[in-house]
Order: structure tokens, then sequence, then C-alpha cells
């Protein structure tokens, strides 16, 4: 395993780069990382939404929720693979494809995050915001929102690193990340499969083993600040 590592780190590292495209774990962390930003904005919307006592607002953003978060990711890649190219009039490469699933299954389960996160704050927050005068927007989004993201920190974490495993799936329309690297590498080599396998598994255990604990130590961190503010005098 010591010598597969050696001889191919680089390509599990950043693919085929500075001589080709961006692969290896770099495309999947920037995949993660650009798939969870991107569908943020769309996840406010439709929290936001969910949340709204308009019912043209509130049912089809909860369809939306519910039968994303029904179906497999796998199933959104294979229609984001041969959809796309005909909504748009060209082909699609397999790191724009898996983006796009990404970006549309990731709003649906932040969207619960946040949505659970503006219900758990106190009634007295939105009741004070009207009392000052304070519309609609500016209480969502300077009272509201500013503590629900700061409460929700840790499971944005876990949402990371459930995006990282994701990315894996990008294999099958051949996404130049971690997982298609280590194809690569196996059909390079043939007859080591359980080496270049189980050092893609480690890759995977370390980076998620490592933000998981950064999850629960920010965990950690919010209890201890709430237990200060709930510990001082009124």
């Amino acid at each position: 395993m010591l010598e597969i590592l050696e001889d191919n780190w680089l390509l599990f590292l950043i693919g085929q780069y500075p001589h080709g495209p961006v692969g290896g774990l770099a495309m999947t962390l920037l995949l993660a990382a650009a798939g969870l930003s991107l569908s943020f904005p769309v996840a406010i919307a439709l929290a936001l939404a969910r949340l709204s006592a308009r019912r043209w607002l509130r049912g089809p953003a909860t369809a939306v929720v519910y039968i994303v978060r029904g179906l497999p990711l796998i199933m959104f890649i294979f229609w984001t693979y041969f959809a796309l190219p005909l909504l748009i009039g060209h082909t699609v490469g397999g790191v724009e494809t898996l983006l796009f699933a990404l970006i549309v299954y990731e709003a649906s389960y932040l969207s619960e995050i946040i949505r659970a996160g503006i219900e758990g704050l106190p009634k007295g927050q939105v009741e004070a915001a009207k009392a000052l005068g304070l519309g609609y927007f500016p209480t969502t989004f300077k009272i509201i929102l500013p503590q629900v993201l700061h409460n929700m920190m840790p499971s944005l974490v876990r949402q990371f690193v459930s995006t990282i495993k994701e990315t894996s799936l990008g294999y099958v329309i051949s996404a130049n990340e971690v997982t298609f690297a280590a194809s690569q590498v196996n059909n390079q080599l043939m007859t080591q499969p359980f080496e270049v396998y189980g050092l893609l598994a480690l890759t995977y255990f370390t980076l998620c083993f490592t933000l998981t604990s950064a999850a629960r130590w920010l965990e950690r961190r919010l209890t201890a600040e709430r237990g200060g503010l709930g510990a001082q005098p009124a």
C-alpha cells in the first residue's frame, strides 16, 4: 500500500494537474465545498418558503423537499447527466453534472436544518423585532438567520462530511474526483485492488473523522457558550 501511495500520491491528491484537469482529493473537496456553498441560498429560500403563512409558497417548497429527500442522489446524477444537455443544447462534463446534482440535493437537506434552527429560536426574538418596528426581511436577515447560522455550524460541518462521501458517486459519470483517481490507479496495476481501494477508504476515513471531530468540538463550544449566557445575571 505504501508503494502504491509513493508512486501515485500526486494522482490521488490533484489528479493530472498541471498537465490536465484538477482531480483527486482536491476535486473532491472543491466539489463538496462548492456544492454546499451554492446550495445554501436555495436552502434558505426553501426553508423560509416552508415556514411561510402563504400556502402557494409553502406547498411547492414542501413538495420539493419531500421529493428530493425521498430519492437517492444517484438518480439526480443520472437525470442531470441525460437531461441537462437537452435543456442547454450542449454536452456537460462529469464534474459540472455532479455539481448541479449536489446543489439540488444538498439544498433540500440544508433547508430542513435551517428550518429547524429557525423554529428552535425563542419566539420572543420575532416579537421584539416587531416591537421595534422591523419588517419581515430585516427581522429575518439581521436577527433570525445570523443566530441560526451560528447555531447550525456543527450541522453544517457534518453535512460537509456527508457531501464529501456523496461526491464518490461521481465515479459513475467519470467525474474526476478521488474515487475516479483510485479506479485509474487500479486499472494501471490490475492486480492490487484491495490495496488501492483500501488506501481510498483510509483517505475518506481520515478526512471525515477529522471533520466530524471538528463538528463535535464546535458543538461542545456552542453548548458552553449557551451555558455561559444562561448563567449570566439578568
